[in-house]
């Protein structure tokens, strides 16, 4: 039977939130904080910023910024009073913070663990700003983020990194560190940002995890607020935090693992999985440079989203997890009938409209898709039957042969799909079915690989001249660690894998495995 939610039970929009909420000039905040509550004098022995600083979602004219004050993150209460804290807040032209562009102050409140999200505007396209914040007298390290170019603005290139699945306890978050210097307009992390499984002490012959888990599997809001922290604390993930602004959205992990919609994968009552949900979205929330669009109701939070850069491209962010039918196949990798249920739902029927009426009006030279799970069709075991990742695309046939339809039948230009989750770096073309490729390709997707999960891995698994042999559409493979940079141009889409010789213990190295680009107007991707 196929199970689904409902999309408008998680659903809302920005439009709907600012007649409930309100706002002022440049910041959007909840009227409780901003209206009736009273800022708590504090003072600290050490630094509440342990958890970093953050800017996302740029737009032409500003971009989130977020901190949260946590001065002793894994003590209850986290070392912060029972009551909302002033933090002011600076957005300067320069680094030396001579010219301030924006300033002012907000609270920090307990309703949200001391998370602030300051949503500024006003500001000028298509440049670096420089933020800051102060909270009893102690003053955050200093980030750096840009906005993106005008609204329509002729865009000659954009440079950009992809980037995700980053267990703590598989590997050191060194990727990241690299990816901090690298010249970048902003971040797309596709999701697994946490991992919610219980700590695994390190085995007495040395294996085992690199660094454990704190406590076991999480499940209440302070659990999840704990798992952010100790991921948060990693000094090479804030790194990249302050280097870049970041487009984020989730996958499984940052609820549990396999998750669709209302179900998890250990057959938990709806009801009752309800609770985890709505704490593992609070806790996201809390903890990500999102705008007040993105508030939480209840456990449904809105993910997907849209982004446009000059010309040039214009990106859709999606959610492939809370409106999507149960798995098939009793989540198994496995050929059954229960892939091609015409009933079956990957974005749910709201954002998939959202999504092609979108592509459709585009007037971008790219069109990107951004999100979490593979597109390409994919046969993984070589051998006398299919086998399907049903947790991805392939085991939705249905939805996915929408998409890929609309894509081709609407003509739409030069689309790119950007996937993470597989832990493994894959570029290839799509196909509505890729056992019998078209001779025009529908498009190019980039998967890239993890930042950590699965820890060091290697250049090519044992099966992989298996694997590219039997998938005609595949064009690379590689089980390293380490992120993707985007070069895009009027003329081609340029990919560079980066990939790190190791990350199981501390200072990996980095260089670029391979370049793969497809020229404007082609879809046939090739070493660049």
């Amino acid at each position: 039977m196929i199970r689904t939610m409902t999309p408008d039970q998680a659903a809302f929009t920005r439009r709907a939130l600012m007649r409930a909420f309100g706002a002022g000039a440049g910041l959007f905040i909840l009227p409780s904080v901003a209206l009736s509550q009273t800022a708590s004098p504090v003072s600290f022995s050490k630094t509440p910023f342990t958890l970093g600083i953050a800017s996302g979602d740029p737009s032409p004219d500003g971009f989130v910024i977020w901190t949260r004050l946590a001065p002793e993150p894994f003590e209850i209460g986290c070392g912060m009073p029972s009551a909302p804290v002033e933090v002011a807040y600076e957005v300067a032209e320069d680094e030396t913070f001579s010219v301030i562009a924006r300033s002012g102050t907000t609270l920090a409140s307990p309703n949200l663990a001391h998370s602030v999200h300051v949503e500024l505007n006003g500001l000028r396209p298509g440049r670096h700003y420089f933020y800051r914040f102060t909270a009893g007298g102690v003053q955050s390290p200093a980030g750096r983020a840009k906005t993106a170019p005008a609204a329509g603005s002729v865009l000659a290139s954009a440079r950009f990194g992809v980037a995700g699945c980053q267990s703590y306890e598989s590997g050191y978050f060194t990727a990241y560190r690299h990816l901090a210097a690298e010249d970048l307009d902003f971040v797309f992390c596709y999701g697994d940002y946490i991992y919610e499984n219980a700590g695994r002490p390190p085995a007495a012959n040395g294996s085992g995890p690199v660094r454990s888990h704190f406590g076991g599997e999480i499940y209440s809001v302070d659990d999840y607020r704990r798992r952010y922290a100790q991921y948060k604390m990693d000094p090479d993930l804030q790194a990249a935090h302050a280097a870049h602004s970041w487009f984020v959205v989730w996958d499984d992990h940052e609820t549990d693992n396999n998750w669709a919609s209302a179900f998890d994968e250990k057959g938990t009552p709806e009801g009752l999985f309800a609770f985890r949900r709505q704490a593992a979205a609070q806790a996201y929330y809390e903890h990500m440079p999102l705008r007040l669009s993105s508030l939480p109701v209840g456990s449904a939070i809105q993910i997907y989203r849209r982004a446009q850069y000059g010309d040039l491209m214009e990106l859709n962010f999606l959610d492939t997890r809370q409106y999507r039918s149960d798995q098939p196949c009793n989540d198994r990798s496995a050929g059954c009938t229960d892939v091609s249920s015409p009933e079956a739902q990957f974005m749910g029927r709201e954002q998939e409209t959202w999504l092609f009426r979108g592509l459709s009006a585009s007037k971008a030279r790219w069109n990107v898709i951004a999100q979490q799970m593979m597109v390409m069709d994919l046969d993984r075991d070589p051998g006398p039957d299919l086998r399907y990742n049903v947790d991805s695309w392939a085991g939705y046939r249905a939805p996915r042969g929408r998409l890929l339809s609309h894509l081709r039948n609407r003509r739409i230009a030069n689309p790119i799909v950007l996937t993470g989750d597989e832990h493994i770096n894959y570029a290839g073309e799509l196909h509505l079915d890729g056992r019998s490729p078209q001779a025009r390709p529908i498009g190019v997707e980039f998967v890239s690989t993890s930042i950590a999960s699965g820890g060091d891995g290697q250049d090519r698994s044992a099966n992989a001249e298996a694997v590219l042999s039997v998938n005609p559409q595949l064009k690379f493979i590689n089980t390293q660690r380490g992120y993707l940079v985007c070069d895009v141009s009027k003329q081609a889409w340029t990919a560079s894998f980066r990939v790190l010789d190791r990350v199981s213990t501390p200072g990996g190295s980095v260089s670029t495995r391979i370049r793969l680009a497809v020229e404007a107007g082609s879809s046939v991707l090739a070493q660049a």
